[in-house]
């Protein structure tokens, strides 16, 4: 992504050291469960793009990775921020704030806390961490992330949510952002290309015709090899994800609105992810090269011979910004998810990421 070699070397070290004793884990040992990723390795990267500059590079690692119990996953994600804050001078006032609604003695759900690094040239990051709504069990999700808007001067955010069928991360920027966001996670089973365009609540955003674009291009739905018109069917399998970042109270509303498409559960293989990803970004004037590369650098392997290696396609709307596109990039520490036909598919249980 042309970070210098001593930003890269410095980015190592912190990522190494953010992991703790996992860094040095062999890979040969069965994987410790982490909902991260599909074949539990707890590092994902990113690439956001936007029209005429370079894409930024961002990391999702799991701090608590192979900790005893989730409680203690929990306490290990905290400590690991904090110390990222006392050595990179950021205020954790916000997340210190929420602490016993995402970390009660006895946690549930799939995480505790992921840690989001943007590794930005001068070797001092951006970092965002993401929390688990259903710490205090799945039914009382909505009542946490309600409580931790409000804390937060967010009063009316909750309300100009969308419906969805499972609050998943509520997420916040820490550090030297422009606009500090707090940011909502949604997932929505069987959604579909209007669906999708009615999610949005961000005030003069994104047209709906955009937004069904990007879910069609996403998705695979539209125009076949063969020149076939192909259905416009629903997410039947992994589901779709909204998010809504809210910058200020004033109003209630969002500022900014994402929505991801799990692709690698609706492609055959990751050559047809990345086909749909380089088209998406040549609608938004970005150009898909570094996106090719950074595969290239991830794995040896043909994209033809698996898929899940791009998961999710994201296409981010920002008020006073143009659009950006985010393609995320398994590790496939463990394992290569084998490609599949469009016939052979089959519904698959629900992860997490």
């Amino acid at each position: 992504m042309g970070l210098s070699g001593a930003d890269s070397a410095q980015y190592a070290h912190t990522l190494l050291t953010a992991l703790g004793p996992a860094a040095e884990r062999p890979l040969d040992l069965p994987p410790e469960r982490s909902f991260l990723s599909d074949d539990h390795t707890p590092v994902e990267f990113s690439l956001a793009f936007v029209p005429d500059a370079d894409p930024t590079l961002r990391v999702l690692l799991e701090p608590g990775y192979g900790a005893g119990s989730l409680a203690e996953n929990g306490r290990t994600g905290l400590r690991v921020v904090r110390e990222m804050a006392r050595r990179w001078g950021f205020d954790t006032t916000r997340l210190d704030e929420l602490e016993d609604l995402f970390f009660p003695p006895e946690p549930e759900g799939p995480l505790a806390l992921w840690c989001a690094l943007e590794l930005l040239p001068g070797g001092v990051p951006k970092a965002k961490v993401y929390l688990n709504p259903a710490a205090s069990g799945q039914k009382r999700s909505a009542a946490t992330v309600r409580e931790a808007l409000r804390r937060l001067g967010h009063h009316q955010a909750y309300a100009a949510l969308p419906e969805g069928d499972r609050h998943l991360f509520f997420a916040l920027d820490l550090g030297d952002w422009e606009e500090p966001r707090v940011k909502v996670y949604l997932a929505h089973r069987d959604l579909s290309a209007a669906g999708a365009a009615g999610l949005s609540r961000v005030d003069g955003g994104a047209g709906q015709a955009e937004i069904k674009r990007f879910f069609r291009m996403a998705a695979g739905h539209g125009i076949d090899a063969d020149g076939f018109e192909q259905s416009d069917a629903p997410l039947d399998r992994r589901p779709g994800l909204s998010c809504h970042a809210f910058t200020e109270s004033r109003t209630g509303l969002p500022s900014g609105f994402t929505l991801h498409i799990p692709v690698r559960d609706y492609a055959r293989h990751d050559g047809e992810a990345l086909d749909r990803a380089v088209a998406v970004l040549r609608r938004h004037g970005m150009d898909p090269a570094p996106l090719v590369r950074a595969l290239s650098a991830v794995t040896s392997r043909r994209l033809q011979d698996g898929v899940g290696l791009i998961a999710y396609l994201g296409l981010a709307h920002q008020q006073g910004r143009p659009p950006r596109m985010n393609a995320y990039i398994s590790s496939e520490a463990y394992e290569v998810r084998p490609p599949v036909t469009v016939a052979a598919r089959a519904p698959r249980p629900e992860a997490v990421h």
